[in-house]
């Protein structure tokens, strides 16, 4: 399980594959297992590097300072400290900008970026359902409710049309041995509320991938598309039937986009 001791947090991170490195940021309350259903889509094409972001996973203690630009400059200390002088970098949601954020803080190692299903750009009603969700998991019986109640801000219409998935991805969160707790989940929660990109789009100067989900209830792409419009290097592309979790709901569509992607702008 390897580590990296920095200088107020110890970050964990799981490497797996062979190939050009990819660095992989998760989003929101989430960590490194968020990859799951994706990675052996891909570690046959790349070396995947996948930390968990502070207040995550095994990256501790969960209440060191956060926020964004120091999950940012984790990333990129990690990358350096495995001697990768260029490297492809994507994330997930939150993860996304902070990929873009790497991508201008370094831009002699960042070969292309890749953004899924994210935005630059301020949601009050995602914040208002944050909110709610942490509200409800530190009531009685909260950690199963607020569970249930966020699957259908992450999750397309497919997901539940089986009831199963429902009890499985259930099942599968409350088993999880490094599942955020509700005090880190609400330390995130802070660090993104304070988050303001330090990067303008015209900055940004990598090719750039933005995958949008279609059916994304927490980022709308409507709402999220002009935020990227000034990346001179964009490509774009919208999933129709996945949910804000395009990364579980459409891994296979999700994967030919990157490698296509990647393979277009090889290290």
């Amino acid at each position: 399980m390897p580590d990296l001791p920095l200088d107020d947090v110890t970050l964990h991170y799981e490497i797996d594959g062979n190939g050009p490195p990819l660095l992989l940021l998760a989003g929101m309350l989430s960590d490194s297992a968020a990859w799951g259903a994706f990675l052996p889509l891909i570690k046959d094409h790349f070396t995947v590097i996948r930390p968990d972001n502070r207040t995550t996973g095994r990256t501790t203690p969960w209440y060191a300072p956060a926020d964004c630009n120091l999950m940012a400059k984790d990333a990129l200390a990690l990358m350096n400290h495995l001697g990768f002088d260029r490297f492809h970098v994507g994330g997930h949601s939150l993860g996304g900008l902070l990929s873009l954020e790497i991508a201008h803080m370094a831009p002699d190692q960042v070969a292309s970026c890749a953004v899924l299903a994210s935005g630059r750009i301020r949601v009050p009603r995602t914040a208002a359902v944050f909110d709610a969700l942490l509200a409800v998991r530190r009531a009685p019986e909260g950690e199963e409710t607020w569970l249930r109640a966020l699957y259908p801000w992450l999750f397309g219409h497919a997901f539940f049309e089986d009831p199963a998935n429902i009890e499985t991805a259930l099942a599968a969160s409350l088993a999880y041995p490094h599942a955020q707790t509700a005090q880190a989940m609400a330390h995130q929660m802070a660090a993104f509320a304070s988050f303001r990109p330090k990067a303008k789009p015209e900055q940004i100067t990598c090719p750039t991938l933005v995958l949008y989900a279609g059916q994304d209830l927490m980022v709308p792409p409507a709402a999220a598309q002009p935020s990227f419009a000034g990346i001179p290097n964009l490509t774009e592309a919208t999933i129709d039937s996945a949910g804000h979790s395009i990364h579980w709901d459409a891994p296979q569509d999700v994967a030919a986009h990157l490698t296509k992607f990647l393979a277009a702008h090889p290290i």
